[in-house]
């Protein structure tokens, strides 16, 4: 089957691929399933089965009065929501809400393979193979997130733990640790969430590479501003952009007050290594546990991009204002200095804009 022709691909419709299908329908796109012959056309590929993003896959006791980084989609506010309701259950009807609205026809589920160039021509076509079908676009706006790829790093032994190991992208409730001694590796947001979660049923003990170094000041501003501008200087030079905790530091949350006020909030150093029925730590000492739990991140979700050898040797993209510095068809939202919601927002406006020049210039030549 032959490729069909689209101005824009866009690969993923969470917060970030439905701020930018927004942004073009604004500016005059048309879905190229509606109307395959109209001037500017655009698709967007979910490999998700349902509306959601990666809302739909968090685990069921986070709530919304409790979670993390929730922002409105352009043009559409979130509706009124109760604090209690699980944010899987309540957020999923506003982004399939939200696609109804502005009619924005997303293909699912379509799993994005590969990207290729269609040719040496540097304004050519890209090819987006997929294994619903392939698409030639002129520009490819990836909006692919990081819950696909969660980071879970490597310590001797690791293969021989003889209870369980899950990431937090695996992770249920806490009902199912009750009893058991659970370790908690990660300094992030999810971690100490968890941390204060699951240890009103369990033997906890938190672990870190670092000290944490918390922060009482408001994360206000100024400070954002710093944070953000220190990610694009990383993402500019192709440097990967980094943990979250890395660039922000350690905010008091409720639950992190919450677990330091019922005294478990204790940091750990990290294990040396891992043994069938608990770790070693560095001073030598044993601590048995049934249950590891890798709150460690995610990585960006890529690899599709890997035949365009965009990737630097430091493990980045070259990107400055969402688009990539190597390949100028391809934007990167929800990367590195856009990964939060109001980041994506901003960042698939961002793209469009740039996308809508580059056509009325060639349009005016």
């Amino acid at each position: 089957m032959d490729a069909l022709p689209v101005d824009v691909a866009v690969i993923g419709a969470g917060q970030a691929g439905l701020s930018a299908a927004h942004h073009l329908r604004r500016r005059g796109f048309v879905p190229v399933g509606q109307d395959p012959s109209a001037a500017d056309t655009f698709v967007v590929l979910d490999a998700n089965p349902a509306p959601g993003g990666a809302w739909q896959h968090r685990w069921a006791s986070l709530r919304m009065g409790t979670v993390n980084g929730i922002h409105e989609l352009p043009g559409h506010p979130v509706p009124p929501a109760d604090p209690a309701a699980p944010s899987r259950e309540a957020l999923p009807p506003y982004f399939a809400e939200y696609e109804r609205r502005f009619d924005l026809d997303v293909q699912r589920p379509v799993r994005v393979r590969a990207i290729r160039r269609a040719d040496e021509d540097p304004h050519g076509r890209l090819q987006v193979e997929s294994d619903r079908g392939t698409w030639a676009a002129r520009h490819v706006i990836n909006a692919t997130g990081t819950w696909t790829r969660p980071f879970r790093p490597y310590y001797p032994g690791i293969e021989r733990f003889r209870g369980r190991q899950l990431h937090v992208a695996d992770y249920v409730s806490a009902e199912e640790f009750a009893g058991k001694r659970v370790i908690i590796v990660g300094a992030g947001v999810s971690a100490v969430q968890l941390l204060e979660e699951i240890s009103h049923v369990a033997e906890t003990t938190w672990m870190t590479r670092r000290e944490p170094q918390w922060i009482e000041e408001d994360f206000d501003l100024p400070a954002r501003t710093a944070a953000i501008a220190g990610v694009e200087a990383r993402v500019r030079e192709g440097l990967p952009p980094g943990s979250v905790i890395a660039v922000t530091g350690m905010h008091w949350t409720p639950w992190a007050r919450a677990a330091q006020a019922r005294g478990v909030l204790v940091r750990h150093p990290m294990f040396a290594s891992i043994e069938e029925d608990g770790v070693r730590m560095p001073d030598g000492s044993f601590r048995p546990a049934d249950v590891i739990l890798w709150a460690t991140g995610f990585r960006p979700a890529l690899d599709h991009l890997a035949p365009l050898g965009l990737r630097t040797r430091q493990g980045g993209f070259r990107v400055a204002d969402t688009r990539s510095l190597d390949d100028p068809r391809i934007f990167l939202i929800g990367y590195g200095p856009s990964q939060s919601t109001v980041g994506a927002n901003r960042a698939g406006r961002a793209a469009v804009q740039q996308i809508v020049r580059e056509r009325r210039a060639a349009v005016a030549a």
